[in-house]
Formats: structure tokens, C-alpha cells, sequence
């Protein structure tokens, strides 16, 4: 594993990588990173943000690799000359959040828009990111194809991370949007999966290496090695023994955009 890595070659052994806050709460990085850093020699700087902001630290030449889900924004950042390279690492999905009562019946909604709908009919309180994350443009793009403009005192904005939103909106009984990975893993949450399962939920994340002056050869190191068969198959597996599900699915092979 990680035959391939160049870090130490040429003395730059550093590189920050920007990733979002969903692939830290859930707790991947501790699990992949630290054995990357040991088979490389590379030592990663991490930055955990929203993608919108990890995008921005990538085109100010503030991070040399970038670990982040938000589709459009990332094409955007490429078509921009920003970016050397963009590859599939794995998908997880999106699910709705909120009281285990379920006032607003989103339960049985055809899918995530109708259940958004149930919601701001039922005015029931609603935590939004509100952050430009990935989750927050996500979330935005699902209340413009449901036709609810959000706006009211049932509606709310964190300007936190995925975590600190989930505590949030479990101590003020509100729904919220989050990827899977971070619900499972957020300790002590009273609420429940109220929706989950529509083709309007999945989350795919990309590796980017950033177009800098002078391109970190640990960027193009980790890049490499997320894709690698038994790097994929670690995050098929991370979260499996302690969840019974896997947290993410990998995507290296299946060639999704």
C-alpha cells in the first residue's frame, strides 16, 4: 500500500489538506490518515470546514488537496483552472433528521422534497447549516425543487459544522438535513431518522489536488492512495463493527461523478 507515494523525495513533506466536517465528525480521517502519514512520510495539516469553504481555501492556494461533496461547486472550482485532478472516493446518503414523533409525518413522503414540504406546512422547526457546506447547498437545492421559499421562526440557521447542528437541532426538537455518517457517529442525539432513502439523498465525495505554483507532492500522494483497492476497502468497512452499517460506500471503481 502506498508504494507509489513521492513525499519525502524532494523535502516537501508537508501538505494541508481542506475536507469537510462530515469525513471528521464521522471519524474516517482518524482511521485513514495517521497510516497514510506512516506509509508516505508525508505529515497532513487538515482543515475541517464546510466544502463551499474548502473550495475557497483550494482556489486562494490555501490547501493543496481537498476532500469535499458538493458536485456543482466542485465542476465549477475545475472548470476555473483550479484543480489538477478529480476522482470518486465514496458516497454515503443524506437523511432527514428529527423528533422521534415525527409531527411534521415526514415518514411517509415519496421522497426528500415532499418531506421538506411536510415540513414548513407543519411550520415545525427546521435547523439549517447555513453554512455553504456541501449539506447546506444541498439542503438549498432541495427547498428550490420543492418550491418552499424557507422563512419564519420555525426556520433556523447554525453556522455550525454537521455535528454541532445535529446536538442543535436535537435540543430544540427541530428536523434537519445530514449525511448518514455524521448522524450514526454524534453521541447522545435525541431524535431519530425521519427520512431516508429517496434517489434525491446521495453524497458523493471527490478527491481534488489543487492547481498551486508549485503542486505538494503529498497532495498527489494521498490522492493516490484513497484510491487504492485496500484504502477503498477500509472505507467500506469503517463503521460496520460499531454501527452494523458501513458509513460510507466506496467509489474509486465505479466511475460516479
Amino acid at each position: 500500500m502506498a508504494s507509489g507515494c513521492s513525499g519525502g523525495s524532494d523535502g516537501e513533506t508537508e501538505a494541508i489538506l481542506a475536507t469537510t466536517t462530515s469525513t471528521q465528525d464521522s471519524g474516517l480521517l482518524d482511521e485513514l490518515l495517521p497510516d497514510f502519514e506512516e506509509e508516505s512520510g508525508c505529515t497532513m495539516k487538515t482543515v475541517a470546514v464546510g466544502s463551499g469553504e474548502a473550495l475557497e481555501l483550494g482556489a486562494r492556494g490555501d490547501a493543496d488537496v481537498l476532500l469535499v461533496h458538493s458536485p456543482d461547486a466542485e465542476e465549477e472550482f475545475m472548470d476555473d483552472g483550479h484543480g489538477v485532478s478529480r476522482e470518486p472516493v465514496m458516497h454515503n446518503d443524506f437523511v432527514i433528521m428529527g423528533p422521534e414523533a415525527d409531527p411534521a409525518k415526514v415518514e411517509g413522503a415519496a421522497d426528500a422534497t415532499e418531506a421538506l414540504t411536510r415540513i414548513a406546512e407543519a411550520e415545525a422547526p427546521f435547523a439549517s447549516r447555513g453554512d455553504d457546506s456541501g449539506t447546506h447547498a444541498k439542503e438549498l437545492a432541495l427547498w428550490e425543487e420543492s418550491g418552499v421559499e424557507p422563512a419564519g421562526d420555525w426556520y433556523f440557521e447554525t453556522g455550525q459544522g454537521m455535528g454541532e447542528t445535529l446536538t442543535i437541532a436535537g435540543q430544540k426538537s427541530a428536523y434537519s438535513l445530514t449525511d448518514r455518517g455524521t448522524f450514526l457517529a454524534t453521541a447522545n442525539l435525541d431524535a431519530a431518522i425521519t427520512f431516508e432513502g429517496s434517489d434525491d439523498l446521495q453524497n458523493f465525495y471527490h478527491v481534488i489536488v489543487v492547481d498551486r505554483e508549485e503542486t505538494a507532492p503529498c497532495a498527489e500522494d494521498l490522492s493516490t492512495w484513497l484510491l487504492e483497492p485496500e484504502v477503498q476497502e477500509r472505507i467500506g468497512d469503517f463503521g460496520v463493527e460499531e454501527y452494523g452499517e458501513p458509513l460510507f460506500v466506496p467509489d474509486a471503481e465505479s466511475g460516479e461523478e
